[in-house]
């Protein structure tokens, strides 16, 4: 009796460890840098939390005009966040969803009922000791996250796509050219046993 327990209680393990989520990290502002975050740094971050199931605001940092800070990797955070904010860099923007395994767990706290999964939109303020760039330079193109800068991102776009339309139409005139070859190779093929009565 004893080892069919034991055994129920390892399939519930294993089960409970299938249905357990992962956490999600979609860098929303990507950007490049020398120095991204990593474990036992002291970071500055600005957050908006937000309830997956409906949407409600439990929290955000923005509200109060301050970045919150604390050193990551040390658990002083909730896993998704020592997780999800590694490799970061200043002033990238990420949006984490948390399973209720990287978050509270069954735990309610505050406005957040137990078992939650929970949304935070985060922005790396500052990560202490570097020093903050005099720009911030996104993956496509640089930019101080300004309107000129979108309309120079949108300028540069259309730029590289007018650039790219030619090297297009030298490319699709060049397989045109060797489609025609060969279909000149096949007719030539087969019209020599054939007389020709064309004007």
């Amino acid at each position: 009796m004893h080892g069919l327990l034991t055994s129920l209680s390892l399939l519930a393990s294993a089960a409970v460890g299938a249905l357990a989520a992962d956490l999600k990290i979609d860098v929303t502002l990507p950007v490049e840098c020398d120095r991204p975050t990593k474990a036992n740094d002291k970071i500055y971050v600005h957050y908006r939390g937000t309830l997956q199931s409906n949407g409600q605001k439990f929290d955000a940092s923005y509200d109060r005009g301050t970045p919150f800070s604390f050193v990551l990797g040390g658990g002083q955070v909730i896993k998704g966040w020592d997780q999800g904010l590694l490799d970061m860099c200043i002033g990238e923007k990420r949006t984490l969803t948390v399973p209720p395994e990287y978050g509270y767990g069954q735990r309610g706290i505050g406005p957040i009922p137990a078992g939650s999964t929970l949304v935070f939109e985060t922005e790396l303020i500052g990560i202490e000791g570097v020093p903050k760039p005099e720009t911030i330079v996104t993956k496509a193109v640089e930019s101080t996250a300004s309107a000129d800068a979108e309309t120079e991102t949108e300028t540069k776009a259309e730029a590289e796509a007018e650039a790219e339309t030619p090297n297009i139409a030298e490319k699709v005139a060049s397989k045109v050219a060797e489609a025609a070859d060969v279909v000149k190779t096949i007719v030539a093929d087969t019209d020599d046993s054939q007389e020709h009565n064309e004007l």
